[in-house]
This record gives C-alpha cells, structure tokens and sequence, in this order.
C-alpha cells in the first residue's frame, strides 16, 4: 500500500498568490480595453485591429497558472513510501532520565556536564539496536521529551535541542523524574523495563528512594551514572550566551555544585541496578549496556516502511511543458499559424 506525504508542506501558502495573478491579469486587460476606446468606437477600433484575439491571452494567462502551480507542487515535493509488513522484534525498553538543572553547566568536566551527558546519551541510543528508548529531562520538574520509540534518530535529534532552559522549575527533583519513567512505561511489560538515570545527584527537592522502590516492586530496574566531580565546581550564569558571572547563595558567596556519588549509589541500589560514573566520552554507560544485554527480552511489533521517494521531478516537467507552451501561443492571430493549423484559438 502506497503512503502520501508532502515534505515541504509551507510552500502550499504559494497557492494564494494565484487569485492575486487572476486579479491583476484582469485589470490589466480592462486597463488596455478602456486605453483602447479612447480612440474611438469600439467596433471600429476592433476592426482597425482585426488580428487581435480575445481568448489567446485567456489561454496564455491559464497555462502560466498550470505552470506556477506545477512548480509549486515541486517544491512541496510530494513523496511516495511503501509499507512493508508488521516486523516483531525483540529488545528492552529504556528510558533516560537526564538531568537538565543548572548544576549540569559546571565545568569540572569537559566542556560542561550536560555537554558530556547529551554525548554520552547520544552514543548510547546509537547501541541499543533493536530496543526501544525514551527520554525523561528533569530539574525542579519533569518532562517526557521523547515517548518510547524505536526511531533513534528522532530520539537523537530532538536529544540535541535539551539544555537547562528545557524545563522551566529550576532546582533537582529525582524523585519527580523516576516517577515520570515509570509512567513511560505504561504499555511495556515484563522484566525488560529499565531507567538510566544521569545527573550530579544534587537532589534538592524530594526523596527518590521510595520511588526507587516501587520500580523496582513493578520489575523495573535503575541504573545511574553520575556526572562531575567531588571537588566540584562553580555554576556559570549566562545572559545572552555570553558569561556573566557564577552563581551565589543568599550571602553572596558563590555555589560550588559536587557531585552526590552517595545519593546515586544509593538509587543504584535500591532499585536493583548498578552504579557507574567516569570522565570518559561514554560516562561509564558501557558498563550499563553490557547489563542490559543481559536482560529478558521482550517482544513487541513495529510497522517498517522504506524510504519515501520523491516525485517532485514529475512536476518540473510538467511546469516546463505548459512555459514551453505558452511561449508557443501569441496573444495576436497569426496566419502563419492558422495555416499549418498548430492551434486552432481564434
């Protein structure tokens, strides 16, 4: 079965120019009908240019038309895909839960924590095959950035666009973000349901252990992967993408953010996970996938399509052919035409 779909769908607004063609054609032709009987009766005048056509530029103004809406149609490109049949595949659901606070900005790793936690996250995805992955961002808030999908290249993508003005309740809440991950599970079952969690474990706002518990109670798993250092450090504050300064408590002494190893650990283990944490490109998220590997699979069916294929090139011919013929076509008779009988218009 074939599937439509048109890539370019804002170049559809190009179809409103086309009453505006219709209304200057015609008040150019009434404009040069009414220049033309200033010079007299217009029986007379008709007869004076006997090889005027009155339908020609009708024609030559309908082909223009065909031809506009031709390249118009090329440049919404429509696509055909073909669908294939339903696939079953096997794998295990994953979901991360990404820390976006503004701790994730300080630099005691390169070139900030949340720049090193979207690489590692990314690579990730990439590894997962045939597994389905969703992503939760967090700070005061959570928020379900990408449902369950199989599509990792959507998950990547939209991945990129996460920074700490993604969610608008600053602050840490842990707690907020595994309850969000469990409620992404709510049609996946079975033992292969895990939660990666990756943060500083700076937790400010709530207690994530019971949450822990009770995913772990459902069968889920958690993971966590700790990012910074012990040491710490300040938490830059930009204005205008330019560097204004770092942050400061209520006694103006500045914010040094450290990373909570403890508070991850202990998440790690109430949820029946494992704890990783490393300055690497991958944050130790290798480690974890090796777990993953380890898991119960489960089964669960998807839809594949191939590639959409273009048809735009369909339209540009056409678009071609009506310019050609209007070009042809002359607004005034021709007895050379009307000789070899090309077009029979009066």
């Amino acid at each position: 079965m074939d599937f439509l779909r048109f890539e370019n769908q804002e170049f559809f607004y190009l179809f409103l120019l086309v009453p505006l063609f219709l209304v200057v054609f015609l008040l150019a032709r009434y404009s040069r009908k009414k220049n033309l009987k200033k010079l007299g009766q217009w029986e007379l005048i008709e007869r004076m240019i006997p090889m005027r056509s009155g339908k020609r530029p009708w024609l030559k103004f309908f082909l223009f038309l065909l031809a506009f809406s031709s390249l118009t149609m090329a440049a919404v490109n429509p696509q055909l895909g073909y669908q294939t049949e339903d696939v079953t595949r096997t794998g295990v659901d994953v979901i991360v839960a990404l820390d976006v606070s503004r701790s994730m900005l300080a630099e005691d790793i390169r070139p900030n924590r949340m720049d090193r936690a979207r690489l590692a996250v990314s690579r990730l995805i990439d590894q997962l095959e045939n597994d389905r992955v969703g992503v939760v961002i967090f700070a005061g808030s959570a928020v379900t950035q990408v449902p369950l999908t199989s599509d990792k290249e959507a998950a990547k993508m939209i991945l990129r666009t996460v920074n700490t003005n993604s969610v608008q309740v600053q602050g840490t809440a842990i707690g907020a973000a595994l309850e969000r991950s469990i409620a992404g599970f709510t049609n996946s079952n079975g033992a292969s349901r895990t939660i990666i969690l990756v943060s500083d474990g700076e937790n400010h706002m709530d207690d994530p252990l019971p949450l822990a518990a009770r995913a772990r109670e459902a069968g889920i798993t958690i993971h966590t992967v700790g990012v910074g250092t012990s040491q710490g450090a300040p938490i830059p504050v930009y204005q205008n993408n330019r560097l204004t300064g770092f942050l400061q408590d209520n006694q103006g002494n500045t914010v040094i953010s450290r990373f909570d190893e403890p508070m991850l650990r202990e998440i790690a283990r109430v949820g029946g996970g494992v704890f990783q944490t490393g300055s690497g490109p991958d944050l130790g998220l290798n480690q974890i996938l090796q777990h993953i590997r380890d898991m119960e699979q489960q089964e669960y069916e998807t839809t594949q399509f191939s590639e959409y294929e273009s048809r735009f090139h369909y339209f540009i011919a056409l678009a071609l052919l009506f310019l050609v013929l209007e070009f042809l076509i002359f607004e005034r008779k021709s007895k050379w035409l009307s000789r070899i009988r090309l077009f029979d218009v009066s």
